[in-house]
């Protein structure tokens, strides 16, 4: 079935708005873009600023990002964690009621994509870098810091498990490493990316209207959704979906090359960073150029291939036993410690709940726009209950195996050998570790090296995609000039940071997505009402 355009009317299914709608009334179209006005202006007059500022005054806004990142994540660490507990619970909500009968798109949509296809696109746009860089180091971190047994010690942490139940047992620091992990990658952050692709995929598909995060918010705002409250939630989105791909792009960047350098002796400064991003960003365009299913798809479906290559390689060489008993081991412990972890109140484990979950969060939630966006673009004849399990469960169940046998492995290495050189490697360096005593070890590496890369490209081309389709109102079929214009400037964003940031490059970026996943967490749980309201209206028509 053919993927409705912006303001069409589904068929049969009852809507809020008044059919004359045109999503174009307040388009004005310079030099033949395609804009909406103001939101396509305020945000790319806004990105272009941001990054002149940040250039001319660097020392300055390295002062800026060094000290807003703690700042936000020390205050509101439990807002971030209560959020995250609420997305997860409405998502079980819709599941298990009624609501989770509807379809979208019509009770006679069928799908457009098969599941492979699907899985595919949903996986790559959703977590690709993060995996490749965090799937031996963030182990290796929680691992080590469990080891420890105390939070002065750089615990990982204090309340979410008998202080110092691991101390000197390496068995139970993997485990409790493994839970700590699997509750950054699993339940939570899929059900952040549902709730958002859900809303926009039911009130397009099934209310007919604009594929925009405005349109979400029609049943609590109303017609003012097409006024000044639905623009600034456009361009809320807008600024976090730039920014939490830069945090990405960068994380892929510095990986990338630290790789590269890693087999080739590649420089790592800010030239060598620079070129890359340029690089790839000029794929990325070509990837744009391309459309949807030639671009998007086509490197989705290659780069779940090699991830499964690579995946399948790791578990057959490495310590298969081993793997097996820390995904199993590991995901006992998640579950058993599911609570202690997810609790936003009274928390002494600092380091773990404003270091790793606050940041974590709010890089889900500053994503969100651009994964949810391109996951409701590719879901329409899925049921709500369908889409749910598949968005959320399917994908966690791949994230444990993957953090099992990349972290199992890793740790198993230095429990062998208390001075294996990927225990001390720096983040972006410890998958090339990991690899190196493997067979095979410099082809494994490269296609680390291609994986990370085709993410970058995949990730880019995606956002661009769902930025544009934002700036232009809901329209899918927006000029190609202007995604473009969004794909070369999330390069030149990530670019931005990466220089500014120096040595703390990475905290630069990790700032930025904070800074713009806080109140974007707001705006998603409006969202979550609005959603519920429309959905049982939706529930109450189909039973007329």
């Amino acid at each position: 079935m053919a993927e409705p355009t912006a303001g069409e009317i589904v068929e049969d299914v009852p809507h809020p708005v008044d059919t004359d709608y045109e999503i174009g009334q307040n388009n004005i179209n310079p030099f033949g873009l395609d804009i909406h006005n103001p939101v396509f202006l305020i945000s790319g007059l806004s990105v272009v600023a941001f990054v002149l500022v940040t250039l001319m005054f660097q020392e300055g806004a390295a002062e800026f990002f060094g000290w807003l990142r703690p700042a936000l994540t020390s205050q509101f660490d439990w807002f971030f964690l209560l959020a995250g507990n609420i997305f997860v619970l409405f998502c079980i909500v819709l599941m298990v009621t009624p609501l989770g009968k509807i379809r979208l798109g019509g009770a006679e949509a069928t799908p457009d994509y098969s599941y492979l296809g699907w899985f595919a696109m949903l996986f790559a746009a959703g977590m690709g870098i993060g995996l490749m860089f965090f799937g031996v180091s963030e182990p290796m971190s929680h691992f080590a810091s469990a080891l420890g047994g105390t939070a002065a010690e750089g615990g990982a942490r204090t309340d979410w498990a008998p202080l110092g139940a691991a101390a000197g047992d390496e068995i139970a620091a993997r485990n409790l490493g493994m839970a700590a992990t699997i509750y950054h990658w699993a339940l939570h952050p899929w059900a952040i990316y549902a709730v958002v692709a859900l809303s926009l995929a039911f009130f397009t598909y099934n209310r007919g209207l604009p594929l925009t995060l405005r349109s979400a918010f029609y049943p609590v705002l109303g017609e003012r959704v097409w006024g000044w409250p639905g623009h600034i939630i456009d361009i809320t989105a807008v600024f976090a979906t730039l920014f939490g791909l830069a945090t990405s792009l960068g994380f892929g960047t510095e990986q990338a090359l630290a790789g590269l350098n890693y087999l080739f002796g590649w420089g790592t400064g800010g030239a060598a960073k620079v070129i890359l991003i340029a690089a790839i960003t000029a794929l990325a365009l070509i990837s744009v150029l391309r459309g949807l299913d030639g671009g998007v798809k086509l490197l989705s479906e290659i780069n779940i291939g090699l991830a499964a290559l690579l995946l399948l390689f790791i578990i057959l060489v490495g310590p298969t036993a081993t793997i097996f008993e820390t995904v199993i081991a590991g995901g006992a412990a998640y579950v058993k410690e599911f609570i202690p972890l997810s609790n936003p109140f009274g928390r002494e484990d600092a380091n773990f709940s404003q270091g790793w979950t606050a940041f974590y969060w709010a890089w889900w939630i500053s994503w969100s726009p651009f994964v949810g966006m391109f996951i409701a673009r590719v879901s329409r004849g899925r049921s709500i209950r369908e889409f749910v399990f598949c968005v959320i469960i399917i994908p966690t169940a791949i994230s444990v195996l993957w953090m099992g046998a990349f972290g199992g492995t890793a740790i198993s290495q230095v429990l062998a050998d208390a001075s294996a050189p990927v225990k001390d490697a720096a983040l972006e360096l410890k998958l090339f570790e990991m690899l190196k005593p493997l067979p095979l070890a410099g082809i494994t590496s490269f296609i680390g090296i291609v994986l990370v890369l085709v993410f970058f490209v995949t990730s880019s081309d995606s956002g661009s995609l769902v930025i544009d389709t934002i700036t232009a109102g809901g329209k899918t079929d927006a000029p190609v000039s202007q995604r473009v214009f969004w794909c070369t400037f999330e390069g030149i964003v990530a670019a931005t940071l990466l220089l500014v940031g120096g040595s703390q490059a990475l905290n630069a970026l990790q700032a930025m997505a904070v800074s713009t996943g806080f109140p974007f967490a707001i705006v998603l749980l409006v969202m979550c009402v609005s959603l519920f309201i429309g959905l049982m209206q939706s529930l109450r028509e189909d039973k007329k």
